[in-house]
């Protein structure tokens, strides 16, 4: 039996698509991308594919990515001293 695949994201950035793909594989959920850019240097529209069953929850997380939920702060951001005051 073969396994059914879904597109989850339509994006005009290949980065974007290869970046998702790796947090959704990173979450245990197997991806594929399909789009037109081929060399060194893809870019261009490039869909998303998980397998159905995974459809429900690959779009939570594609969600959780759009809402910031995976950011991470930048180095020293919580650490940063305020600036003395000069006066």
């Amino acid at each position: 039996m073969t396994e059914e695949f879904v597109s989850v994201l339509l994006t005009q950035s290949w980065v974007e698509a290869e970046l998702t793909k790796g947090r959704l594989e990173a979450e245990g959920i197997s991806a594929h991308l399909k789009g037109d850019a081929d060399g060194p240097y893809p870019t261009g529209p490039t869909e998303v594919f998980v397998p159905t069953a995974s459809e429900a929850r690959a779009r939570r997380i594609i969600q959780e990515i759009g809402g910031g939920a995976y950011e991470l702060a930048d180095p020293g951001e919580d650490e940063a001293e305020p600036a003395p005051k000069r006066g």
